[in-house]
């Protein structure tokens, strides 16, 4: 393998997006909640990543956090669980002390072992990148973590990619970089990088020219690419 360095995104990736949905339904008696956890989340997730297009599209630009906030507040009104200031906070503090995907401890630390380096590039606030990471307990198995926030832009922006050079000092051909997102995958190796899609939930491709170099169904595959 000819890479010496993975950059991973976060949030899907890495970091699950659904467990403090999950989380919440799972202690609540709202019958609401335990019934509409799935389609929150969802809408949540949605809404999260279509206001990161439109704050680039507008040439405008707010932080992942509030973000995040104002996704929730439209995904629980779509619901009708906006009347709940308590799930509110306990949904926020989820998100931001984040669960790790079950293979990913493990898989970070073989590819350590192996002497790759290993960095996260994304959308999140550095805040809440650290939180997350300690929280999953993989701050120490990581070279760099790079937040968007660096410039003020999200992806898939071509400038954020350019922080793997600015911020960690890799060069393109160095680097393999890994994302859930299909969009995130399509500004990347539209940048120029090798790129692996880990299609967890057997979404279609997308249609565009720019296309995975791999496709995986979980992290631990990427085990078998540096072998």
């Amino acid at each position: 393998m000819e890479y010496n360095s993975i950059v991973f995104d976060a949030y899907g990736t890495l970091f699950d997006i659904n467990a403090a949905a999950q989380k919440s339904a799972l202690v609540s008696s709202n019958s609401l909640l335990k019934r509409n956890w799935e389609e929150l989340g969802e809408i949540w997730r949605k809404k999260q990543i279509e206001y990161t297009w439109l704050q680039n599209i507008l040439n405008s630009h707010t932080d992942f956090l509030d973000i995040t906030k104002k996704s929730l507040d439209f995904a629980l009104e779509e619901v009708k669980l906006d009347k709940e200031p308590l799930l509110r906070e306990t949904l926020l503090d989820l998100y931001q002390t984040s669960e790790a995907y079950p293979e990913v401890v493990q898989v970070l630390k073989e590819l350590k072992g192996q002497g790759v380096k290993l960095s996260i590039l994304s959308n999140g606030t550095p805040q809440m990148l650290l939180a997350a990471c300690a929280s999953t307990k993989i701050e120490k198995l990581l070279d760099f973590v790079v937040s968007v926030e660096e410039i003020g832009i999200f992806k898939p922006d071509g400038r954020v990619y350019q922080l793997v050079n600015a911020q960690m000092g890799y060069k393109k051909s160095d680097v393999l970089f890994v994302s859930s997102n299909g969009w995130d995958i399509v500004g990347a190796a539209k940048f120029g990088f090798s790129t692996a899609w880990v299609n967890r939930n057997k979404k279609p491709v997308e249609r565009m020219e720019w296309k995975a170099n791999y496709e995986l169904s979980n992290l631990k595959q990427i085990i078998d690419l540096f072998k």
